[in-house]
């Protein structure tokens, strides 16, 4: 397969790597980029594994709670002038509240607002505003109790990043102040799943490969490669496993640790919804944005 050019600064701006290594990553997997990004992470060449595709719609997520339930809601715009619009805002925060009672997004997109669905709303905001919306995703934890937090907040209750925690056990009170500070930690740290359980097994293969590569790079002994393998195995768990993280808030403790010295309390789930994630948008600049919503 040819390598193009345009494969190698991909491949670049994904892990770090030098132009060479990318080329000889790339010609070492026949193209194949998820490969060579593994490849240059076992030669030690790549500064880390990151997600491909930029993260630049805009828009908010919107949370809403009740007893027992919490939502997070992403509504996309084209621009961030928009997502600072309070009318644009104000819809977001009624779809959210929408969405408690709705267990999927094609409920909500048929759930009412003011005797209109969500579907219509958007779709009579993308005129009257004059720019393109949509309803995206919704997040839903149903527990004891639901922590909610907003993270660089544009309005009450909405903002760039949601976060859910479902909490078990213990009084409200004490159980929502727990759930809201393991939310913040959710915010900063985005764990791949509550636990070793919850995680992805292709995650977990993929990872296991590229640490044993990584290993028989030492030249030691197969024996005392699986016994590193196991080491740096669990290493990785406490990076990406949310109970098995270090509390941002007390590093000593584990979060799992940290909830349960702060009493019978046990974390069942959680939910992070960032603006964006996973969609790619033409890289535009500042004027060509301005211009966009002066019609220009």
């Amino acid at each position: 397969m040819a390598i193009t050019a345009s494969d190698v600064k991909n491949l670049r701006d994904m892990t770090g790597a030098g132009m060479m290594d990318a080329k000889k990553a790339l010609t070492e997997t026949d193209g194949d980029i998820e490969a060579a990004v593994d490849w240059l992470r076992a030669k030690g060449l790549a500064k880390a594994a990151k997600k491909s595709g930029r993260v630049a719609a805009e828009g908010l997520v919107a949370v809403a709670s009740k007893p027992g339930v919490g939502v997070a809601v992403e509504i996309n715009s084209e621009t961030d002038f928009v997502a600072r619009n309070a009318e644009f805002q104000a819809m977001c925060g009624a779809v959210a509240t929408a969405a408690l009672d709705a267990a999927d997004l094609p409920a909500l997109l048929a759930a009412s607002i003011g005797g209109k669905t969500v579907a219509d709303t958007v779709t009579e905001k993308i005129t009257t505003i004059g720019e393109n919306m949509t309803v995206r995703r919704m997040a839903r934890i149903e527990a004891d109790h639901v922590a909610t937090y907003v993270h660089n907040a544009a309005a009450e209750g909405m903002g760039k990043i949601g976060v859910l925690v479902g909490v078990k056990g213990g009084e409200a009170e004490a159980a929502l102040a727990i759930g809201r500070q393991v939310a913040m930690h959710v915010a900063a740290t985005s764990p791949a799943s509550l636990s070793e359980a919850d995680l992805d097994p292709a995650l977990i293969e993929r990872e296991k490969q590229v640490l044993t590569e990584q290993a028989r790079e030492s030249g030691k002994p197969e024996a005392v490669i699986e016994k590193m393998i196991v080491g740096r195995m669990q290493k990785f768990f406490s990076e990406v496993c949310l109970l098995k993280q270090a509390f941002v808030i007390n590093p000593d403790l584990t979060v799992e640790k940290a909830v349960a010295a702060a009493g019978p309390f046990t974390i069942t789930a959680f939910a992070r919804v960032q603006v964006g994630e996973g969609i790619e948008k033409e890289e535009e600049d500042f004027a060509a944005e301005v211009a966009k919503t002066m019609g220009g």
